[in-house]
């Protein structure tokens, strides 16, 4: 936790060897709180991105309010993950409490438009999250991944040790990203590019 005494010199400790980013960020802490803007200060000084896990009041709470945390770093890039991050595709998002909505989404949600709006936002396709997110409306996704082609990164978020079938989010994320990718240019970023670029590998 960021606020226990010597947790930013214990995560600087592993930037000064070289970590290429802070993450995963899972704190039960607001996303503005003082606490939270000392690891974007740290972030912005080693110029690493900071992986954020998004769960409505338990991680990182207060996305609605993050928009200010993206004007007030704009030299830290942020990667939005998990539930919250991926039930906010959807504008018409019944209740925050919603992990794994499902149907149709309405594009236009605050995922959506933080993604548009600031440079420094992306997003991590990860997890039973990330594959909800396609697999809900692979008619939606097909947009928002052309629109975001250059702002998304594939992670697996487990270990996959099977390595196929659908015990295995990470393959099952991967045929989604090829099943709505609009073209293989679209599905190189979102597979590898993004991520080499965005941690600088």
């Amino acid at each position: 936790m960021p606020d226990l005494p010597g947790a930013i010199q214990e995560i600087e400790k592993y930037l000064k060897l070289g970590a290429p980013v802070i993450g995963e960020s899972k704190f039960g802490l607001d996303c503005d709180s003082p606490e939270m803007q000392k690891i974007y200060e740290l972030a912005q000084e080693y110029n690493v991105p900071v992986h954020q896990h998004w769960l409505f009041n338990m991680y990182n709470r207060g996305l609605e309010r993050f928009h200010k945390m993206l004007e007030k770093y704009p030299k830290v890039n942020f990667i939005g993950h998990a539930q919250t991050w991926w039930a906010n595709v959807d504008k018409d998002l019944k209740t925050q409490n919603m992990m794994y909505p499902v149907g149709k989404v309405t594009p236009g949600g605050l995922t959506d438009r933080l993604l548009s709006d600031y440079p420094n936002m992306y997003g991590d396709l990860a997890a039973p999250s990330g594959l909800n997110f396609f697999l809900r409306d692979e008619d939606h996704a097909r947009g928002f991944l052309d629109r975001h082609q250059d702002k998304l990164v594939f992670g697996s978020d487990c270990t996959d040790k099977l390595g196929h079938g659908p015990s295995c989010a990470g393959a099952m994320i991967i045929a989604a990203v090829r099943r709505t990718s609009s073209s293989k240019i679209v599905e190189r970023k979102l597979l590898f590019e993004n991520a080499k670029k965005l941690l600088r590998l």
